[in-house]
């Protein structure tokens, strides 16, 4: 069994919305086991048998039966999110600036995200492209209508994108 984490994208957040208990539903019903949410955000903590890929499938096509939404998820090894939030390079104890990672399924789509650095002003935002993730620091308040915050949360982006911020994935390793 391989310690698993599931990061769901946009429930909770506009019209989708699960309880929490009902998702962990779904999990058990898959036959993960150690199934735990983290937050109503979105995020699921659980031990399978299957590979990342093999169990994304199975938790998309599920939880789209079940709610009657088309699910997002990106499922990632448990040790992956450890090293992903290691590697944070920017100082996320700035309590000015809110430190986030977007993760990205298609290097087609992080490579345009990461191009946006040069045209970002770093009095309000930075980022750094990662293993399969961007790194984004942006002052708070400002989060939705920064040039990454727009990106990353367009439409075309929907299935390959995911926010978390940096307190949420500690929270997961």
């Amino acid at each position: 069994m391989t310690r698993l984490v599931a990061l769901l994208r946009g429930i909770n957040v506009g019209g989708i919305r699960i309880r929490m208990a009902d998702l962990k539903e779904v999990f058990v019903g898959l036959g993960f086991e150690n199934v735990r949410t983290v937050l109503a955000s979105g995020n699921v903590l659980f031990d399978a048998a299957d590979d990342p890929a093999t169990a994304k499938a199975a938790i998309e096509a599920a939880l789209t039966e079940r709610f009657g939404y088309e699910a997002y998820t990106f499922v990632v090894e448990q040790s992956y999110l450890a090293r992903v939030v290691e590697a944070y390079p920017f100082d996320d104890a700035r309590t000015d600036r809110h430190s986030y990672v977007v993760f990205v399924s298609e290097p087609a789509v992080l490579e345009p995200l990461a191009a946006l650095a040069d045209d970002l002003d770093p009095d309000l935002e930075c980022i750094e492209p990662g293993e399969g993730v961007l790194y984004w620091q942006v002052v708070k308040g400002a989060t939705l209508d920064s040039a990454v915050g727009k990106q990353s949360g367009s439409a075309r982006n929907k299935a390959t994108t995911t926010v978390r911020n940096l307190n949420t994935l500690r929270r997961l390793v």
